[in-house]
């Protein structure tokens, strides 16, 4: 099995080259807002109740693929590089799948706010994302975020042998997906 961690700040494009890698590969994309999505209508992912639900759900998803014959799996992930719950996330997940066999990818996006503030005004981002549909505060949210957390590694911070950093500012989804395919014969 294969698992490919696609991170980076929001609207960086980690969905959309997820979406595009999936059509080339036989991984299948888990994008973070899927789970988002579920139980935001009951309950704001920011809300205590609302991140316990998504972590529930996600957790169960992640046992799940991890215990399958499946090929593998993407997972979208905004990655908070000066919050050890986020590289205690990380590693808990890395373990999960590679304690039953799986070779384990890191793909870093990083693209600068003008292109990021494009991005998350995107047709393909509005349709899988609702709770991005409020333009103004989604812009507000993502400047924010960017304020305060650092959102991309420091050079040589993350370690892992299977890593990729991708400056992808001038890069389509499908440029991204095939280097990362290439990169690691996904």
């Amino acid at each position: 099995m294969k698992f490919v961690l696609l991170f980076g700040p929001q609207a960086v494009g980690k969905m959309t080259v997820g979406h595009e890698l999936e059509k080339i590969t036989e991984l299948k994309l888990f994008h973070n807002h899927m789970t988002i999505e579920l139980v935001t209508p009951f309950f704001d992912y920011g809300t205590k109740e609302g991140s316990r639900l998504v972590n529930l759900f996600r957790q169960e998803i992640f046992e799940a693929v991890a215990n399958s014959d499946l090929y593998g799996m993407i997972f979208t992930y905004v990655w908070a590089f000066d919050q050890q719950e986020d590289w205690d996330f990380v590693a808990n997940l890395c373990q999960l799948f590679e304690s039953r066999g799986a070779e384990v990818f890191f793909v870093e996006l990083e693209a600068d706010l003008e292109e990021r503030l494009k991005r998350n005004k995107s047709p393909h981002r509005l349709e899988h994302k609702p709770t991005k549909r409020n333009i103004d505060w989604s812009e507000i949210d993502l400047k924010k975020t960017m304020e305060k957390h650092r959102l991309n590694s420091f050079e040589n911070e993350i370690t892992r042998e299977n890593y990729l950093k991708i400056n992808n500012t001038g890069l389509s989804a499908g440029e991204v997906a095939h280097h990362i395919k290439n990169m690691f014969l996904l």
